[in-house]
């Protein structure tokens, strides 16, 4: 029998009991399971930000893994909760546009939860909702068993880069606790439009010129920039030993473009 992984990703923080609730009704209903925390730093409501980490963590654990995502949970009287089939493993979580930025290529299967008439007034989904359903998924059990097949998933747009002969514009989408700025400029696409030609970075009002693009922080000075590629494959703008987001005032969302020259 597999080991019964089910990891946690939300926006509840460590100050409070809820990541610690969650773990006790795990618990007591799969006393085996190994339980892991992926992030409860989330920032409140921020789907973009919930999608990146666990686009980028997923990944690195084996099929049969269960996915709680605990973002935007209000009533079931307000939302539809899912759980979508990627790559052998399980995602629960509020069907809010949250798996149409995760998956770019779509998932293998979506499913509707069936809420029970005592859990429709419910304020602590994963509690009541999300934990029972993952130990049944965890234990080896059908997700036809506690939902229905559906045909789409919440749609949102996330933003994709255009590019020109001599530019990409991209933006950043996520901000690490270093305050490293990652930029959704794939390495794949920066390689493409820029054939290994020189570059400059823009983002606000200023302007880096880049001879090179560094493969880890060490290559430059304390204090200096540099950019670098992220382990994701994602251009990234960091300080070494220091705070690049602070610094040049990036957050989710502000604009970034990349222009070659010949």
């Amino acid at each position: 029998m597999n080991m019964a992984i089910i990891t946690l990703t939300s926006d509840w923080g460590t100050k409070d009991h809820y990541a610690g609730v969650v773990k006790g009704v795990i618990l007591q209903q799969l006393p085996d399971a190994t339980i892991i925390d992926i992030s409860h730093e989330i920032p409140a409501f921020t789907l973009h930000h919930a999608s990146f980490v666990v686009r980028n963590t997923y990944r690195y654990y084996p099929p049969g893994t269960v996915h709680i995502i605990d973002l935007n949970s209000d009533t079931p009287l307000k939302n539809k909760y899912s759980i979508v089939v990627k790559d052998g493993q399980y995602f629960i979580a509020t069907d809010n546009g949250l798996f149409a930025l995760t998956f770019e290529q779509g998932p293998d299967r979506i499913l509707e939860i069936i809420v029970p008439d005592n859990l429709k007034n419910s304020t602590f989904i994963a509690r009541d909702l999300f934990a029972p359903v993952a130990c049944h998924l965890a234990r080896g059990g059908s997700p036809d068993d506690v939902a229905v097949e559906k045909n789409r998933m919440d749609q949102k747009v996330s933003f994709i880069p255009t590019t020109e002969p001599n530019v990409i514009r991209g933006q950043v989408i996520y901000v690490d606790s270093y305050e490293n700025v990652f930029t959704n400029i794939s390495m794949a696409l920066f390689e493409q439009v820029g054939r290994g030609r020189p570059f400059t970075i823009y983002f606000k009002t200023d302007d880096y010129y880049f001879p090179k693009i560094n493969r880890y922080y060490g290559e430059v000075g304390e204090g200096d920039i540099l950019a670098i590629f992220s382990t994701a494959g994602l251009l990234q703008i960091a300080i070494n030993k220091g705070n690049a987001a602070s610094l040049f005032n990036l957050h989710a969302d502000a604009m970034v473009r990349v222009e070659f020259h010949d």
